[in-house]
């Protein structure tokens, strides 16, 4: 098995970036969701709230970013001495915020005001005890440090979409980080870890998913296959701590280094049992 798919997503919810190679620290890829627009009081937000961040292109520039979206441009700097505390689901971070300028601008460009926030230097947040064994750091990403997929479960997937009469679902709808080369559908659920170039990754919790599957990752719109409806079909998790359909594993990094497009992916020890699916009737 290789490594079929790197991938950064420097504003959370925004445009993926394809890389060749990415540089993994603790807390996930460097570059990978340091970003984040919130709401005024401070509440995250993301493509299922806000479908138009599938259209902003982000860049990382020094102490910043440049963000474009359907030719507008912006580039906002920060000051680590302006903060704002923000919420990712049930953590609080003390984020650095852009300028009021910025926030004027970006709210014109979604229709409602927002801020923009940066995971600077200053800023920390740990995740998942209960599933890492100890608190992961992690940046803005929903819930862990890295996403790993594998292609044989997106074809598996895929088959199951068409011959439900729908269209098959491209990789980018499920905003992976690793995409594994695997012919075997599911083969990750029995995979307690990964080893790629030196670094292990932790396979610690399978990755439910939402509504922003459903979405075309280039426009936003909910268009094109279902892939919730796909993964009901024999991914809907029967274990109530992860409750509704399940696609790829969250894992954290237990070393640091790069990994590179086509590096060898492999597998450490074997989980004694699949994560258990509700059968439908």
């Amino acid at each position: 098995m290789t490594v079929s798919g790197l991938n950064i997503h420097p504003l959370k919810s925004g445009r993926a970036i394809a890389v060749p190679q990415a540089e993994v620290r603790l807390d996930g890829f460097r570059g990978d969701r340091r970003f984040m627009v919130v709401q005024p009081d401070s509440r995250f937000i993301t493509q299922r709230e806000l479908q138009l961040l599938a259209r902003v292109e982000a860049r990382e520039v020094e102490n910043g970013i440049r963000l474009a979206m359907e030719g507008r441009e912006l580039t906002a700097t920060f000051d680590p001495s302006a903060r704002m505390d923000v919420t990712v689901w049930d953590s609080a971070v003390s984020a650095a915020v852009a300028g009021e300028d910025v926030s004027a601008t970006l709210s014109e460009w979604f229709g409602q005001p927002v801020r923009l926030v940066h995971m600077d230097a200053q800023a920390r947040r740990s995740v998942g005890a209960d599933w890492a064994g100890e608190a992961a750091d992690v940046g803005f990403a929903d819930g862990f440090p890295i996403l790993v997929t594998t292609t044989g479960s997106l074809a598996d997937l895929n088959r199951t979409l068409v011959a439900k009469g729908q269209e098959p679902v491209g990789m980018d709808r499920f905003r992976t980080n690793i995409l594994v080369e695997c012919d075997e559908p599911w083969a990750e659920d029995f995979w307690p870890a990964i080893e790629i170039n030196g670094i292990v990754f932790d396979l610690v919790k399978p990755c439910a998913r939402c509504i922003m599957t459903t979405q075309d990752q280039v426009t936003g719109d909910r268009i094109g296959g279902n892939p919730i409806q796909g993964l009901a079909e024999k991914r809907m998790s029967a274990d109530r701590r992860v409750p509704g359909v399940l696609f790829g594993w969250n894992a954290v990094p237990r070393g640091t280094g790069v990994i590179n497009l086509g590096d060898a992916v492999a597998v450490h020890g074997v989980r004694g049992e699949r994560w258990p699916m509700k059968v439908r009737a």
